[in-house]
């Protein structure tokens, strides 16, 4: 292995296998370093965030393609691949010039779901 890639910390990968929950509390613990209350704080912040971004794509206005991957980047740092997924399917939608209402749909869905675990999480 050459010196250079010894010396990078590898950030490990999704799952890949479907996860039970649309949350994966493992890559969530990873990036907050099992810092429980940092987890509970950045869960908040993605649960406000998500809110606010798919209400700013409801219209699909010309910057939807900038907020589903600005939504997809937050999903991936919280373990929230399905929603990191459907905003890529978004961004794919948007750029390739498909139709995104059911990319848009598929978006909200995941979103709904991730802010439930979230509230599943929270009361845990």
């Amino acid at each position: 292995m050459t010196p250079e890639l010894q010396r990078m910390d590898w950030m490990p990968s999704p799952p890949l296998a479907p996860l039970e929950s649309p949350l994966d509390l493992d890559q969530l613990a990873r990036m907050t370093l099992g810092d429980a209350e940092l987890e509970q704080e950045v869960l908040a912040m993605f649960a406000e965030q998500s809110v606010r971004l798919i209400a700013a794509m409801a219209a699909l206005p010309a910057e939807a393609g900038a907020l589903a991957h600005k939504l997809k980047g937050s999903a991936r740092g919280i373990g929230a691949f399905a929603v990191a997924d459907a905003a890529a399917g978004l961004e794919a939608a948007i750029r390739t010039g498909v139709n995104p209402s059911s990319a848009f749909a598929a978006l909200k869905e995941a979103v709904a779901e991730v802010r439930a675990a979230i509230e599943a999480n929270r009361k845990a």
